[in-house]
């Protein structure tokens, strides 16, 4: 599959470079001169404190929040700079995954996978409702599942539903909020899993916020650390573990960051 914007050489260009961003809100400043680079084929995890600005970087990305400053790149395409005439083109490449799922809670989890597929594509019926049931099988959701409504679902099974929705349009970049937040241990760790799985055999670059420490031991190539206003570390998780930047130490290093290295190390 090409990018969105094959006069920019997409098969050479990152995922995802930022240069320089700057985000703000009348006077407040969330973002000054961020730059982050996203490298096709890895798991790059986000992490950082409240208000430092991570779902504004993710929205700035996928076009919700047009920047202050710099620039955002997707697949070598300033999806800023001309957003009406390629839009739906760049948009067809990725898909999102929600904190809460976003399902539509009128729609079955079918009629919700199909949804980006009738909107994006010229597919017939029929095709469009096989390509769903592939989705979700390919989530681990059982063929039941097809016919509920997310309020039918538990809370492990509408973000199965999410991610299927999310993959709909086979994407090769895949955003990623929260996504074990609200899951028990067992059910995060197989979402974990599941995710990089996926990931390996899609061949898919992923985007993840979150905030569970045992995920960006187990599933994730390196981690951005959002703090002071932009990125100050984006390395692989044990590389953070010897940072001297206060708020890094503090979340890698506290209680629950050292028994998430712990368990890494013990299941490696």
């Amino acid at each position: 599959m090409t990018g969105p914007d094959d006069t920019e050489s997409p098969a050479e260009a990152p995922a995802i470079e930022i240069r320089g961003l700057k985000s703000q809100f009348g006077s407040r400043v969330i973002h000054e001169n961020l730059d982050l680079t996203v490298q096709r084929g890895e798991i790059l995890g986000v992490v950082g404190g409240s208000g430092s600005g991570k779902s504004v970087m993710l929205n700035s990305i996928i076009g919700l929040k047009r920047p202050d400053g710099g620039s955002v790149r997707v697949f070598g395409h300033d999806i800023h700079a001309d957003p009406n005439r390629r839009w739906g083109a760049i948009e067809r490449h990725w898909g999102v995954l929600f904190q809460q799922g976003a399902l539509f809670s009128n729609l079955t989890v079918a009629e919700n996978v199909e949804a980006p597929l009738v909107e994006h594509t010229h597919l017939s019926r029929r095709t469009i409702r096989e390509l769903a049931e592939i989705r979700i099988a390919l989530v681990g959701l059982p063929p039941e599942a097809c016919d509920l409504k997310p309020s039918e679902l538990s809370g492990g099974m509408r973000k199965r539903a999410g991610l299927a929705r999310a993959l709909a349009l086979d994407p090769e970049l895949l955003f990623l909020d929260e996504p074990t937040a609200g899951l028990d241990p067992i059910g995060a760790a197989a979402f974990d899993d599941l995710i990089l799985e996926l990931s390996r055999s899609l061949g898919l670059t992923v985007f993840m916020i979150t905030h569970d420490l045992d995920t960006l031991y187990a599933i994730t190539t390196r981690v951005a650390v959002l703090a002071d206003k932009h990125v100050v570390a984006a390395a692989p998780v044990r590389d953070l573990e010897s940072s001297t930047h206060p708020w890094i130490r503090e979340y890698f290093l506290g209680p629950r960051g050292r028994a998430a290295a712990q368990k890494s190390r013990s299941q490696a």
